[in-house]
């Protein structure tokens, strides 16, 4: 199961250091999601992580930066989605990006092109990081595979104790949010037990 973390969308105390602290403890895939955050804060947080680790970094915004730190993932939102025209976005999975995006119901999901690599689809669980955004996702929910025509990442409420649902549920992983950076001191922490439970559910289906 594909494991994932989302940066906080407002400043961390000491963020850079508990990014790398993250990269180091082996995360493989990191959304940089800063929606507030103009291009030259951006890049001030982009150098401050270790350039070994720019392959694992995705970003939500000012996509232009890529080119520049070496980055090759990007992430289009619903809205950026739907005002990028199909040719760009094929142009950019053809120089090499991976594309990522997400979607909010089963119907959007159904209709994605397949330059995407993965999509987010949530929220799954009530959020962690926003109080009283409630998941919309009924009792017994589970992904067919007609209705994944990319990869899904469940996204919204996810805490080690969730990891098995998602198993059931049929996503192929999981983007987790609140659940590292309610509590920055504990991010490595956190994130190392729910990546152990991801690997032991690997070996356990």
């Amino acid at each position: 199961m594909k494991l994932i973390v989302i940066s906080s969308p407002a400043p961390i105390t000491r963020e850079p250091l508990r990014i790398n602290e993250l990269f180091e403890a082996g995360l493989e895939y990191f959304h940089v999601r800063k929606p507030d955050y103009p291009k030259e804060q951006l890049r001030q947080l982009l150098q401050q992580i270790h350039p070994e680790h720019y392959s694992k970094i995705a970003l939500h915004q000012h996509h232009e930066l890529s080119g520049e730190f070496g980055i090759n993932r990007l992430h289009f939102t619903e809205q950026s989605r739907s005002i990028t025209p199909a040719a760009e976005l094929l142009k950019l999975k053809s120089e090499g990006y991976y594309l990522s995006t997400s979607v909010h119901s089963t119907e959007a999901l159904q209709q994605l092109p397949p330059c995407f690599a993965y999509t987010f689809f949530g929220p799954v669980f009530n959020s962690i990081s926003k109080p009283g955004y409630a998941t919309s996702v009924l009792a017994g929910f589970c992904l067919t595979a007609a209705e994944k025509a990319v990869p899904v990442i469940a996204l919204g409420g996810i805490d080690a104790e969730k990891i098995a649902q998602l198993v059931q549920m049929n996503f192929d992983g999981a983007a987790i949010l609140g659940s590292i950076w309610k509590q920055p001191e504990q991010a490595v922490n956190n994130f190392t037990r729910i990546k152990e439970k991801c690997q032991t559910l690997a070996h356990t289906y």
